[in-house]
C-alpha cells in the first residue's frame, strides 16, 4: 500500500511543505487541509499541474475542514500528519505570545487527527513549538514516540548557515547542532560543531561563536521583522519535510527534533529538543549526545523552562 501524508494548514508553511513532500515522489498521496473554503483545493490543483514539469507522480488532494471534523475524512489512512495550523508571529511578537490562540487550534486539529488518522505519526510545527507538541500528544492520546516537533532541524540549519557565511566556506562542510527549546532557551552545541572536520572552537574565536549562537536564537525573529507579515517558511518546511520523509521511509536517520525525554541526560517527563533516531513509529530512540558541562547545564535549564509551560497547556 502506498504512503499517505497530510499537511494541516495551507498557509505559506503548509503549502511549501506539501510541495516538498510531493516532489520527493515517495508518497502516493499528499493531502493539504485548511479551514479557508477552496484554498487547499486550489493549491492541490496548482501543484498537480506541476507534476508533468517536475516529473513526480504523487497526487495532491486539497480538503476544506471544519472544527467538528467536517472534511477530515480526506486524511484517513495517513502515515504522517504535519500540523502547521495556527497564527504566525508578527514583528515584535515572541513565540509565546501565540500560546493561547494556537492552543485552541492545535487541540481541535489534534482531536480530529486522532479520530480520522489514528495510526499516524504527528509532526508539530505550530508555535510555541515545545508547548504545542506537548498539547498535540495530550489531545491525540497517541503514544509519546508518535508525536514530535520540528525545531532543532531548523535551528541547526540556521546555525550551520551562519557559520558557513562567517567563514566563507561551503555550507556542506559545516556540521552544527542545537538542542533545548525552540526559543529563548535554545542550546547551540559548539562542542559538537565542526568545519571540514575541525572543531568549531579551533576555527572561530569564542566571542564570534557566541555572536552566531545569538543570531541563531533570533533567526526566526529576524525573518519576521524583515517580512513584516508572516514568518519563515522555506527553511522550516524543508526541515519538516525531511522529518516526514525519515518517518515514511523508516530510515533510522538521527535528527535534532522535539521529542519526549524520559531519563536521558538526567532529564525526565518533558518534550525537549534532542537528537533522535526517526522511523515508522516516530521516535525510535533519543540519542544521548556527548555534551560538555556548560551545554548539559543549559539543556537542563531549558528542560525546566519548557516543563513549566507544558504543564500549563494541558488545560488549554
Amino acid at each position: 500500500m502506498g504512503k499517505k501524508v497530510t499537511v494541516v494548514g495551507a498557509g505559506f508553511y503548509g503549502s511549501t511543505t506539501a510541495q516538498r513532500l510531493a516532489e520527493y515522489d515517495i508518497f502516493d498521496t499528499v493531502v493539504i487541509t485548511d479551514i479557508v473554503e477552496g484554498k487547499p483545493a486550489g493549491l492541490a490543483l496548482d501543484l498537480n499541474q506541476s507534476r508533468a514539469i517536475e516529473g513526480f507522480e504523487t497526487k495532491i488532494i486539497g480538503a476544506t475542514t471544519g472544527p467538528n471534523g467536517e472534511g477530515y475524512e480526506a486524511i484517513e489512512g495517513s502515515d504522517v500528519v504535519v500540523i502547521t495550523a495556527g497564527l504566525p508571529r508578527k514583528p515584535g511578537m515572541s513565540r509565546m505570545d501565540l500560546l493561547e490562540t494556537n492552543a485552541k487550534i492545535v487541540r481541535q486539529v489534534s482531536e480530529n487527527v486522532a479520530r480520522f488518522a489514528p495510526n499516524a505519526v504527528v509532526i508539530v510545527v505550530s508555535n510555541p513549538l515545545d508547548e504545542m507538541t506537548a498539547l498535540a500528544q495530550i489531545a491525540t492520546g497517541f503514544p509519546k514516540n508518535r508525536v514530535l516537533g520540528q525545531a532543532g532541524m531548523l535551528d541547526t540549519a540556521r546555525f550551520s548557515n551562519f557559520v558557513a557565511e562567517a567563514l566563507g566556506v561551503p555550507v556542506k562542510s559545516v556540521k552544527t547542532l542545537t538542542l533545548g527549546s525552540h526559543g529563548d532557551t535554545m542550546v547551540p552545541v559548539p562542542s559538537r560543531s565542526s568545519v571540514d572536520g575541525k572543531p568549531l572552537r579551533d576555527v572561530l574565536p569564542a566571542e564570534q561563536i557566541e555572536e552566531l549562537v545569538v543570531k541563531t536564537r533570533n533567526g526566526g525573529a529576524e525573518v519576521v521583522a524583515l517580512l513584516k507579515t508572516g514568518s519563515a517558511y522555506y527553511a522550516p518546511s524543508a526541515a519538516a519535510a525531511r522529518m516526514a520523509k525519515a518517518v515514511a521511509e523508516d530510515s533510522g536517520e538521527v535528527m535534532p527534533v522535539c521529542a519526549w525525554v524520559d531519563g536521558e541526560f538526567g532529564i525526565s517527563g518533558v518534550y525537549l529538543g534532542v537528537e533522535a533516531e526517526l522511523g515508522a513509529e516516530g521516535v525510535k530512540r533519543v540519542v544521548t549526545t556527548e555534551l560538555d558541562d556548560d551545554e548539559l547545564a543549559s539543556l537542563k535549564e531549558a528542560a525546566e523552562a519548557v516543563r513549566a509551560k507544558q504543564a500549563d497547556v494541558a488545560n488549554m
